[in-house]
């Protein structure tokens, strides 16, 4: 069993719990921010397997932590232990940051906040503009609710069909359930489409930006990418999600044909900057 046992004495304690995480960015980040503005908080990894989360998260609340992120395997079930939970967490049932709030733990997802800051830096608004996200897993999740939460007009979900063993299925019951409960709350509209070229094409025709939410496009496999050149146009914004490598096929396209082009770091970076507010209540340092 997994216990957290550390003595901070005043110092405040943020940290990151998952498996694995030895490779996480996180305390670079929140360390960097806590020396330039002369915070007394100290940001730790702490490396916590699904069935340690229990023992681990009473340890975080007895130490009193100031708060901490949540990576893989455990972004679904903390928000079964969370004392609170923002709407978007409650629409995607997954969180990556628990705030101490006045001796309550609060869950936020900072994914989705991420990508809408990331492109508000490059200059678009996602209100009443219409999205097309590619993929159906964690990230995708994120944008799709925090879009429809901040106002987008339309989104046009891709993912792919499966198959049980048995039937054929045509999308997986958490996006499924997702994109029901996002349509339910915003009044977005949202439409689940099967993910091939001729649905891509045919969304990309009349959408404002394009989010590749999938793995095509990482490494090992950089030189495969879901969007035709012809598909992209000099006023779509396309938004990649891949940040290894640093240009993907799809950036590459989308340059050449002079989109406003977004990368993954600039969404990783802003989901920790706003955690970082969050911990501490100071924006991140220049």
């Amino acid at each position: 069993m997994k216990h957290i046992n550390v003595e901070m004495g005043d110092t405040k304690l943020t940290c990151i719990i998952g498996s694995p995480v030895a490779h996480s960015k996180s305390p670079a980040l929140h360390n960097t921010g806590y020396e330039k503005l002369g915070l007394d908080y100290n940001y730790q990894i702490f490396d916590v397997k699904l069935d340690e989360l229990n023992s681990a998260y009473e340890d975080l609340k007895n130490i009193n932590a100031a708060g901490f992120n949540v990576t893989m395997p455990l972004k679904t079930a903390i928000c079964d232990l969370v004392d609170e939970k923002t709407s978007a967490v409650e629409l995607i049932g997954a969180a990556n940051t628990i705030v101490n709030e006045n001796g309550k733990f609060v869950a936020y997802n900072t994914d989705g906040i991420g990508f809408v800051k990331a492109l508000e830096e490059a200059g678009v608004n996602i209100a009443d503009k219409k999205i097309t996200v590619l993929g159906s897993g964690g990230a995708a999740s994120a944008i799709i609710a925090q879009s429809a939460i901040d106002g987008a007009k339309a989104i046009d979900v891709l993912a792919r069909t499966h198959s049980n063993g048995r039937n054929s299925i045509p999308f997986k019951d958490d996006i499924v359930d997702l994109v029901d409960k996002v349509k339910a709350k915003t009044g977005c509209d949202i439409r689940l489409i099967e993910l091939n070229d001729e649905n891509i094409s045919k969304s990309l025709s009349d959408s404002d930006i394009v989010a590749n939410a999938t793995p095509v496009g990482m490494k090992p496999n950089e030189d495969q990418c879901l969007i035709d050149e012809k598909d992209l146009r000099d006023d779509l914004t396309v938004f990649e999600s891949i940040y290894n490598p640093e240009e993907t096929i799809l950036i590459k396209r989308a340059k050449d044909k002079g989109c406003t082009v977004v990368d993954g770091l600039r969404m990783l970076y802003y989901q920790g900057v706003v955690a970082f507010k969050l911990f501490t209540g100071c924006d991140y340092p220049e």
